[in-house]
């Protein structure tokens, strides 16, 4: 039994059932969506809400926050009832009732720009994982350049099995792992379960071995433990390497007939099965109802981040690189940047070199490099043949450097804006 019986407060359970009865009650209302990765991983993110993320709901926008990415966009109403339950003012109740509906906040995958607290878009497979790899690369790099008090928090991951399945997922846990991005973490929800039945049937690949192959530090856990999620963030927090959690979790947790099968992937549970299911978590209310005390316990979770992201600003005020960092954050150095590029293209239309363009493509990118220092990038093995690197740029606290070189990867805080 979990060591955690109460969060804020309030019973465990509760906390835990608002999650999972708002996603049930979301997809039903829709008629479409994937109930069970929100039922399966509500005890992991409650843990990971309320005890390990730095956030601020009442100031989204705050340069220091962590970032969590919701990898396994799929099971988008998790991130949303989230978002509601710990206070993003944008995010209301009424927007839940209007999941996957035309013009609402809350599309079937979650999509950067529709609502606060949404870090990046993640409906295709993969997507988030190599997004999150670029945000730890980023918040590396400033914290070398502008240090601890200024820059100091962590990028954390929710994925699933199709993150894993696809490519782009091996290229950028690589190039995590050889940087030692140990601010980094992700919770695998290693329910064993497609849409289309085992994950057995398409895929048998060790993904514990394949990242510690890669340079990370694995843990594993009891996705249904509360207690037991706590000890492998806490363990993850003091790695020196970027962490794999396998949270070991049954989707659609809850669901009688349901859990653990395909059914509780990608369609609504029908309202009995619904019923059976609170009835089942011990959640004795109606389609999206939630206690007053559940959801004061919530929004207190959600406003616990304000005194440090108060201290932060206080340290921003009297920083003697705070010109540097808001220029960096607030959009300066980008727009030096796209105006060196501008300069560039019409010096090379004026003058029409012959040039192959991957060598176009690196004299464009380093037209940019003076005025941009957050830009950064790479090209795997291929300097040579993309013309020559500008100066290497650090991007760990190891002060690991990553050549920027002419490639058309980057990853930088000041876009998207903050």
């Amino acid at each position: 039994m979990s060591a955690i019986e109460k969060i804020e407060g309030v019973e465990a359970r509760l906390m835990t059932g608002a999650i999972r009865a708002l996603a049930m009650d979301a997809v039903e209302a829709a008629k479409s969506g994937h109930p069970g990765m929100p039922m399966g991983m509500a005890d992991a993110a409650t843990v990971l809400f309320s005890k390990f993320l730095k956030f601020d709901a009442g100031n989204p926008n705050w340069p220091d926050r962590d970032r969590f990415v919701l990898s396994a966009g799929h099971g988008s109403m998790l991130l949303y009832g989230l978002l509601y339950l710990t206070g993003y003012a944008d995010m209301t109740l009424d927007e839940l009732k209007h999941f996957r509906k035309v013009g609402s906040k809350t599309p079937g995958h979650p999509e950067y720009g529709h609502a606060q607290g949404v870090e990046t878009t993640t409906g295709p497979l993969g997507q988030g994982l190599a997004n999150a790899v670029g945000m730890a690369i980023a918040e590396a790099h400033l914290n070398a350049r502008f240090g601890d008090e200024l820059v100091n928090h962590r990028t954390w991951v929710i994925a699933g099995d199709g993150c894993l399945m696809e490519g782009i997922s091996q290229e950028a846990l690589s190039l995590a792992g050889r940087q030692k991005l140990n601010k980094l973490i992700v919770i695998w929800d290693d329910n064993s379960i497609s849409i289309d039945g085992a994950v057995s049937l398409s895929d048998a690949t060790d993904q514990k071995a394949r990242f510690a192959a890669s340079g990370w530090n694995v843990l594993s856990c009891d996705g249904q433990d509360l207690g037991d999620v706590e000890k492998a963030l806490t363990a993850a927090t003091k790695s020196d390497r970027p962490t794999l959690i396998a949270c070991k979790t049954t989707i659609g947790f809850g669901s009688p007939k349901k859990a653990g099968t395909a059914k509780a992937h990608g369609e609504p549970l029908g309202a009995e099965e619904i019923t059976a299911a609170k009835a089942a978590l011990g959640w004795p209310y109606g389609a999206f109802e939630i206690p007053d005390a559940v959801l004061s316990a919530w929004r207190a979770i959600g406003g616990k981040g304000a005194s440090s992201r108060e201290a932060w600003e206080r340290r921003l005020k009297q920083s003697d690189q705070r010109e540097a960092f808001q220029a960096a954050f607030g959009g300066a150095n980008l727009d030096a940047a796209i105006t060196a590029l501008g300069l560039h293209a019409a010096k090379v239309a004026a003058e029409k070199p012959a040039l192959a363009t991957r060598a176009s493509s690196g004299a464009a990118i380093n037209a940019m490099w003076a005025a941009m220092p957050e830009l950064i990038g790479g090209s795997a093995d291929l300097t040579p043949p993309t013309t020559r690197s500008p100066p290497a740029r650090p991007i760990s606290r190891p002060r690991i450097a990553l050549a920027a070189t002419s490639a058309t990867a980057s990853a930088s805080m000041a876009w998207p804006r903050p």
